[in-house]
């Protein structure tokens, strides 16, 4: 039997705390209210809740090197994440191959910015704190994160985000947004970085029970198989090499 993935949640970990609205939808906080759905999931083994304000924002070595999977969600607080802590999650992502799957706000933080290489800057819009209608579309049915999920799915209540959304060019799509008030969005991109691979989904505001609701759940889930290591047996040399077949 293969051992579970094992998954890291990184929350930043602030509205939790300053917010009583965020307080009232997410009692526990994001982290865990992820972390509690997929501890309900096989093959999932959910390790850690770490957050911006833990030592080292709780991002030992320790627990990189028994990370298979990051998922990553900030807001308030990119800039207080220490490059020195974003350099090694950058180096397991490309060249131990931890996946990491960002989430929502994420597409601003440190770590996915180094990884994409640009601003990853959008329009956004919370319309009167209520939010509008989202309708994701599956463009890619074929793709792994698609499995059981239908043709598309609504969010009666969310955050826009809309295009232009500076990224680079997505090695895969598998969901496109249309919003009520009429923008739309790439909101499940796929890349390899390195002997990493990366996606990116858009739902999560923290005011709003996104992370609640079954299908959202489902994605994150599909990502972090999707984004589980390759194993390479005998590993990957990059060094000086001895030719493999006779040269004289």
């Amino acid at each position: 039997m293969s051992q579970p993935l094992r998954v890291t949640i990184w929350n930043e970990g602030v509205h939790e705390k300053t917010h009583p609205v965020v307080q009232k939808v997410y009692p526990q906080g994001m982290g865990h209210q992820i972390k509690s759905y997929l501890d309900t999931v096989p093959g999932i083994e959910a390790i850690a809740v770490a957050q911006l304000d833990d030592p080292e924002h709780g991002l030992t070595d320790a627990v990189l090197e028994q990370t298979d999977v990051m998922t990553w969600w900030g807001h308030t607080a990119h800039d207080r994440v220490d490059d020195a802590i974003v350099e090694k999650v950058y180096q397991r992502v490309t060249q131990q191959g931890m996946g990491l799957v960002a989430l929502h706000s994420a597409h601003y933080s440190k770590i996915f910015r180094r990884l994409m290489g640009t601003s990853c800057s959008l329009k956004w819009r919370e319309y009167k704190g209520i939010g509008e209608k989202e309708r994701l579309w599956l463009v890619d049915p074929a793709h792994p994160i698609a499995d059981g999920l239908p043709e598309y799915f609504e969010l009666e209540r969310t955050e826009m985000y809309g295009e232009h959304f500076d990224i680079p060019q997505p090695d895969q799509q598998v969901f496109i947004s249309w919003f009520q008030g009429g923008e739309v969005f790439r909101s499940g991109c796929c890349w390899h970085r390195g002997r990493g691979k990366v996606f990116y989904f858009r739902p999560g505001h923290e005011t709003l029970p996104i992370y609640y609701d079954a299908h959202v759940l489902r994605v994150i889930a599909n990502g972090i198989r999707w984004a589980a290591p390759t194993r390479i047996a005998g590993g990957i040399r990059r060094d000086n090499t001895e030719p493999l077949e006779a040269m004289e």
